[in-house]
């Protein structure tokens, strides 16, 4: 179900290309690969897998060039952070404020963004929540539709660049949070912790080619292909007792 577009006033002052059908190859092309322990993960589909909701343009910009950044920015940093020399993420995001602030904003990115890609899926592919995630989220929110509106909200009032979250918390219930930047609930300087079972990315560079700055509709379109079947595996392997 596609809910009414958000209403916003971002202000932003970003001059940005139009987008084109056939973009020139720079501004695709992957970044330069740093040799190290971190890897960029290849998408679970093609670029213009997510028609209409997602363009071909954005997604692989945003896939090979603010993604594959951010890996190449962990694999310099495995080189004076003994800390990332052997590839791990989520144990490192748990104590991400004792790490250089880079730790963070690439550590953070590498996760989200390996997070974002795979729960997402073609329109009509993503099947619906499992029974067991049917029935938390009603008992959090009241129903799905509810809980859609209250994470809508908290993608669209998100300040500048960020993310909106649907997690686990520690006692096995649902909650909804936003993180700024590339933070995460993971992080132990979340405002609320918890694990990832879905996650929004709404920085500009994720919708700004085809939605301009109307995040709004771009949140509205994104729920068309939201891959429950993922998030109801991520669901159950947080709820493990």
């Amino acid at each position: 179900m596609r809910l009414a577009p958000i209403a916003l006033a971002l202000g932003l002052a970003i001059a940005l290309p139009v987008a084109a059908q056939a973009p020139a190859a720079p501004a695709t092309a992957a970044a330069p690969v740093a040799q190290g322990p971190y890897a960029l993960p290849p998408l679970p589909y093609a670029a213009n897998a997510l028609e209409p909701a997602i363009d071909a343009e954005t997604m692989t910009i945003h896939h090979q060039r603010h993604h594959g950044a951010q890996v190449n920015g962990l694999n310099q940093l495995a080189a004076t952070v003994p800390e990332l020399k052997e590839g791990a993420v989520e144990p490192l995001l748990a104590r991400v404020s004792t790490l250089p602030a880079g730790v963070r904003n690439n550590l953070g990115g590498h996760y989200n963004h390996s997070l974002f890609w795979t729960v997402m899926a073609p329109a009509g592919q993503g099947g619906e929540p499992s029974t067991e995630l049917a029935a938390a989220i009603t008992s959090a929110f009241g129903s799905l539709d509810a809980m859609k509106q209250q994470f809508s909200q908290a993608a669209a009032t998100r300040f500048g660049s960020g993310w909106a979250w649907l997690i686990v918390k520690a006692d096995g219930t649902l909650a909804i949070t936003s993180t700024p930047n590339q933070d995460n609930p993971l992080m132990d300087v979340a405002e609320l912790r918890g694990t990832p079972v879905l996650g929004l990315d709404v920085w500009e560079h994720a919708y700004y080619l085809k939605y301009r700055n109307v995040r709004g509709d771009y949140i509205s379109a994104w729920w068309d292909v939201v891959n429950w079947n993922e998030v109801s595996r991520r669901y159950a392997e947080a709820a493990k007792p």
